[in-house]
């Protein structure tokens, strides 16, 4: 009996899969942008596209897909989306009906290159051991999609073992933004400095999540609310079997309430003790991991000489697009610097991920390396005020001498200049202008 159910099983997801795979081959995919990632069609390598959830990882795909269907017959190419409802429930054992469908299918292709591309990979429990084992026994090509930063770190570091080349996928840069408005970018014209402008006030509060950019306001703040319960509730209590729901949503109100700001887990924990929730203290830092796990929030420590040094000191943090803290509509007046500040960590988070803040006498904002270049930059939003601008450049002098380098940038919205004091340069440049 148990044996007659497992055939039944296995005939049933042999027909799915069938199903799912010819859908796609004969499906066009129409309006995809490209993306400014330069990911191999070739590689001998598995290709991770890692990101949150609506980031635009499966464009990414088609695109490549679309690419690869210039010289490849689209029957060579397969296509699964394991968030699919139809494959509810997959489990590692069910993968070889995905195989064995397709070579049903296609019984002719075995000694050609067949390219797989598997989208929201994790949801199937041990995946990883399916696909390095085809990785090491057919001749394939493989690119798989995940929404959780463990995907990156932990599972694909210990389990693909040096196999594959992962690339971290972020809703849209402003660049990016300004193409999907058919935007012109002319730095040297008056009328698209208007309109780049302007998008930067809508991209600044609404973020580039792709699939809200050309949709009216109310509908732009529906989309986001329902990406932030998607991943609340998928990327993090249906996966890690969390039971504290008010406190988890608690923790993320105020997380995206409060962007680009130092966060201390002890003040923390006492308001929330204070208010009545029951925690522990490991709770709150377990919690605010699997919101850096999904994608969501991203943790900059103090740059210090030991480790020690840098977790003895409060962290800041930023938020994968500045969309999430719209949808809780708590902005002030001096919301905007630190939307400008969440935008340049953004930035400067797409080329890496070694990025730190300064404290000596005065805090600075961010230090990195990128390209082997030491980079120190300030975010103020306004420096009309005279003491601003002075307190700014004061910093970045202090910063400047601390790391001994010579340049730094302070970004605003207007200035643009470039201050050259005791033979240290500072560029003070507006922040649309540095974006692009």
């Amino acid at each position: 009996m148990v044996y007659l159910s497992l055939i039944k099983r296995i005939n049933i997801m042999k027909e799915i899969f069938k199903r799912l795979i010819v859908d796609f081959q004969e499906k066009e995919i129409t309006n995809i942008y490209k993306r400014d990632y330069e990911i191999p069609l070739n590689s001998k390598k598995i290709i991770s596209l890692i990101g949150v959830r609506r980031s635009g990882k499966s464009s990414v795909l088609f695109y490549l897909i679309n690419t690869l269907k210039e010289n490849t017959p689209s029957q060579n190419i397969i296509y699964i989306n394991f968030e699919d409802d139809r494959l509810f429930g997959t489990k590692l054992s069910d993968l070889d009906s995905l195989i064995e469908g397709y070579y049903e299918l296609y019984p002719t292709k075995r000694k050609e290159i067949i390219y797989f591309f598997l989208d929201e990979v994790q949801a199937v429990d041990k995946w990883e051991q399916f696909v390095r084992r085809i990785y090491d026994t057919l001749n394939v090509v493989i690119f798989i999609t995940g929404s959780s930063s463990k995907l990156l770190s932990s599972e694909i570091a210990t389990s693909l073992r040096g196999r594959t080349i992962s690339y971290e996928i972020f809703p849209l840069s402003f660049k990016e933004y300004l193409q999907f408005k058919n935007i012109e970018v002319n730095l040297h014209s008056s009328i698209s400095l208007s309109f780049i402008k302007n998008s930067l006030e809508e991209y600044l509060l609404k973020g580039g999540f792709p699939e809200i950019v050309n949709e009216p306001l109310d509908i732009q703040k529906r989309i986001l609310s329902d990406y932030v319960n998607l991943i609340v509730y998928k990327d993090i209590i249906e996966r890690y079997g969390i039971t504290n729901t008010a406190l988890l949503k608690h923790l993320i109100k105020y997380t995206f309430s409060n962007i680009s700001t130092l966060i201390s887990f002890n003040k923390l924990y006492n308001d929330y003790k204070s208010q009545g929730f029951k925690l522990a203290k490991d709770t709150l830092f377990e919690y605010f991991s699997h919101l850096q796990d999904a994608y969501t929030l991203f943790s900059v420590p103090i740059f210090r000489s030991s480790i020690k040094e840098e977790q003895r000191n409060p962290k800041k943090i930023y938020t994968i697009d500045n969309g999430f803290k719209y949808i809780y509509n708590t902005f002030l007046s001096d919301d905007f610097g630190k939307l400008y500040e969440n935008l340049v960590f953004l930035h400067l988070r797409r080329k890496t991920d070694e990025i730190y803040y300064l404290k000596q006498n005065q805090e600075v904002d961010f230090y990195c390396i990128i390209d082997g270049q030491k980079q120190i930059l300030n975010v103020s939003y306004d420096l009309s005020d005279r003491k601003t601008k002075e307190r700014e450049i004061k910093g970045l002098l202090e910063a400047m001498h601390y790391m001994g380098i010579k340049n730094s940038i302070l970004i605003t919205k207007e200035a643009d200049e470039i201050v050259d004091i005791d033979g240290k340069k500072i560029n003070i440049t507006p922040l649309f202008k540095w974006l692009l």
